[in-house]
């Protein structure tokens, strides 16, 4: 099972993109684990995930948590598919980063 991590300010906004790439991922039946942190829950989370994504609130980020990840894949949602929750284009490119 493929784990994928999200993390925004606080994990509020991105609880709700996390909600729309679980329906897209079981409808599809990817067999996925898929959850939300803030910022400061990031570092007690990284052993357990295969894939982080963070909210374009916090891209000012991305390279410190880059080096704490090693070689984990990483990136910033795009803005507008997280305004636009768009669930299904977001877990797509996160399994890509994987593959």
């Amino acid at each position: 099972m493929t784990k994928i991590l999200l993390c925004c300010s606080a994990g509020m906004s991105t609880s709700m993109v996390v909600k729309k790439m679980r329906a897209a991922a079981e409808s599809k039946n990817i067999d996925v684990e898929i959850n939300a942190v803030g910022s400061e829950e990031f570092d007690s989370n990284v052993a357990a995930y295969d894939c982080f994504l963070l909210g374009p609130q916090i891209k000012y980020k991305l390279e410190d948590f880059k080096s704490r990840v090693g070689d984990k894949p990483i990136a910033v949602i795009n803005q507008m598919d997280y305004g636009m929750m768009k669930g299904e284009k977001i877990l797509t490119d996160a399994l890509a980063m994987i593959n």
